[in-house]
């Protein structure tokens, strides 16, 4: 793709059904919070007794369900936070688990959402989706997790393939120069570059210094990853995985399969590497729909 600073030129040859997404109604709220506010995005006119929360990765934005959520929200009052540290949200002193899991509950509480409650993560999001109902399991009714490896305990993490670390910032002449300068973490092939381009454009912004990504650079070295931490899942949840994806070695897979076999059931979409719903957009709305209608 011959990428400038205008969106609207480079994605002119999106799909329909993408552009239509992008330009669907939606609105941005802010959580405040003494520590730093949090932003989201809300789908849908309906109550809350079915909510759905989109949980993005490490690195990423609400904006990456831009394109999905509103196939969803038809049926669904549908939210994808921007996680403390990343997109619009507040960077912080601290990250954890818990952290992007009270920013999530706070989310649901300011919004009055008490019940069906449905998590749906991709990579570090499905991290916290799971975190959130093994600590929390009153209060979600069920969860979806996208390409997130759940390591075994004896998981020999000096040799894994990971994502990699955040890039450390640095400031950018111009927009199109930054833009130029985006990827997809781990490295992967991506035919559908105007999704990309899609969600370059709300990983910058624009300061004195000169342009940047939004992410907080040393969130990656903050976080406190919980090694060895244990999910116990109590609701329905299902496990997506990419048929390409780095991250997911067919020893993290079968541990998961053996672990969670009493209440996670899993597929995978062949053609899709780590960044599924980049990948594979439309099968993953199919997927989400069918299944969380089952559930309820």
């Amino acid at each position: 793709m011959n990428i400038t600073d205008n969106l609207k030129k480079d994605i002119s040859n999106a799909p329909e059904w993408f552009q239509d997404a992008i330009v669907s109604k939606s609105e941005v709220k802010v959580l405040e919070a003494e520590l730093g506010n949090v932003s989201y995005k809300c789908w849908g006119k309906g109550t809350n007794d079915k909510t759905i929360v989109l949980i993005h990765g490490t690195g990423a934005s609400k904006n990456w369900w831009d394109p999905i959520a509103p196939f969803i929200s038809d049926e669904y009052r549908v939210i994808a936070p921007d996680l403390p540290g990343m997109g619009d949200s507040d960077h912080r002193d601290e990250y954890s688990y818990e952290v992007f899991g009270e920013s999530i509950l706070s989310i649901l509480e300011q919004e009055n959402i008490t019940n069906n409650v449905f998590l749906v993560g991709h990579s570090l999001g499905g991290h916290i989706a799971g975190f959130v109902a093994t600590e929390k399991p009153s209060k979600i009714s069920g969860i979806i997790m996208i390409d997130t490896p759940v390591r075994p305990p004896d998981y020999e993490y000096d040799k894994h393939v990971g994502s990699g670390p955040l890039r450390l910032i640095k400031y950018y002449p111009d927009k199109k120069t930054i833009l130029g300068r985006f990827r997809l973490m781990p490295k992967q092939e991506c035919e559908n570059d105007w999704y990309l381009r899609y969600v370059a454009e709300y990983s910058v912004k624009q300061t004195e210094e000169g342009w940047r990504w939004k992410f907080d650079d040393s969130l990656f070295y903050k976080l406190g990853r919980p090694k060895g931490y244990e999910y116990i899942f109590k609701c329905p949840s299902l496990f997506i995985a990419g048929g390409k994806s780095l991250l997911m070695g067919s020893k993290i897979l079968e541990y998961m399969q053996s672990t969670f076999k009493e209440n996670m059931e899993f597929v995978s979409i062949d053609n899709a590497a780590h960044h599924v719903p980049i990948d594979a957009p439309k099968e993953v709305i199919k997927i989400i729909k069918e299944t969380i209608s089952k559930w309820l």
